[in-house]
């Protein structure tokens, strides 16, 4: 298989919609989730954990939507650009770095929001007879940590440090020495679509934890619809409804996100380097095109997240109208 630029070629599809795709999502993105920043920083008195969770989630999605440009001008001047060129450099580092440092925050922080939100559940029926032993020590001893709004401050920023750590000298690595090495004459080229030894097992390593993390939304669910149905047995179980419905509507629409943008792109991206190498140009290039596709999937969930606030939660909902209205209400609780 050759290995030179003319092996690599975007399609129209690629160099048209994937610009315009990242454009729009990326207007929607910062809009929606600079919005939603403010709603929490400013309109929510209470820091609890989950409201962290939440305003660091949202961090991370401004970061994803920061990528979108230089995305967009990569599927649209890539093949225009010389390999080593200052703006091949460029979107190549911000680009990179950006998207994929905030996919594994915002994918780590929906994971504890997960944890959360079943830790809600566990703290409300830790008392209930039905509630076994090992349960009360699973809430007692690790659970309730989750909820405390010292320990998911300092979890998020140890995200972003762990995250931050790997992926930066990774990106330099290969924009300094791997880049560096190749012998390609154009930015959009197998180099870049690829990577080479170090950056493919970076890209590994960080698809691995996706997988693990979809794993762990999944089994939070499971354990909360299986406790759930475990305690329906208790007449108290009518009071606690709208709670019980509350945590339920949001681990699940955690896991359908996960489901819907992750999943795909996790699941993939393992075919994806275990296939490259085995294939001609034109096999090489539709597996290309599905990757970049998929990536710009996975990036629409931080587009998207002002709406899913706005659907879950009432709290948000409630201060944004009185936002748009320009009504002087009291400062409002979080959910959580």
């Amino acid at each position: 298989m050759s290995n030179n630029s003319t092996c690599i070629q975007p399609s129209m599809i690629s160099s048209t919609a994937l610009p315009i795709i990242y454009i729009l999502l990326c207007i929607v993105g910062v809009s929606g989730n600079s919005l939603s920043q403010w709603v929490f920083l400013k309109k929510i008195s209470k820091k609890t954990s989950t409201h962290i969770y939440l305003v660091h989630l949202v961090r991370a999605n401004l970061l994803v939507c920061s990528a979108m440009p230089f995305m967009s001008i990569y599927f649209l001047k890539g093949f225009q650009w010389a390999y080593k060129s200052a703006q091949c450099r460029v979107i190549n580092f911000l680009g990179t770095l950006s998207m994929h440092v905030s996919m594994f925050v915002s994918l780590l922080i929906l994971c504890w929001i997960a944890i959360s939100r079943y830790a809600t559940l566990m703290k409300k029926d830790s008392t209930q007879e039905t509630t076994s032993c090992y349960e009360k020590i699973f809430y007692g001893h690790l659970l309730k940590k989750f909820r405390q709004p010292n320990f998911a401050t300092k979890l998020c920023y140890y995200i972003w440090g762990a995250v931050l750590g790997i992926i930066i000298p990774v990106t330099i690595y290969y924009s300094v020495v791997e880049a560096t090495e190749g012998e390609e004459n154009l930015c959009y080229n197998q180099q870049m679509e690829l990577g080479a030894v170090i950056s493919q097992t970076a890209s590994l390593i960080g698809t691995t934890f996706m997988i693990l993390s979809f794993l762990v939304v999944l089994m939070s669910y499971y354990s909360f619809v299986s406790h759930l149905r475990k305690i329906r047995t208790c007449t108290s179980i009518i009071e606690k409804d709208l709670i019980y419905s509350s945590v339920k509507r949001h681990l699940l629409v955690i896991q359908i996100l996960l489901v819907v943008c992750f999943l795909p792109y996790s699941i993939f991206k393992l075919i994806f380097y275990a296939l490259h190498q085995t294939v001609g140009c034109q096999q090489l290039n539709y597996l290309i095109e599905i990757k970049n596709f998929l990536t710009c999937l996975a990036s629409a969930r931080s587009s998207t997240d002002p709406i899913i606030f706005l659907l879950l939660d009432k709290n948000f909902k409630k201060s944004l109208c009185n936002f748009f209205t320009k009504s002087d209400s009291p400062h409002i609780q979080p959910y959580g």
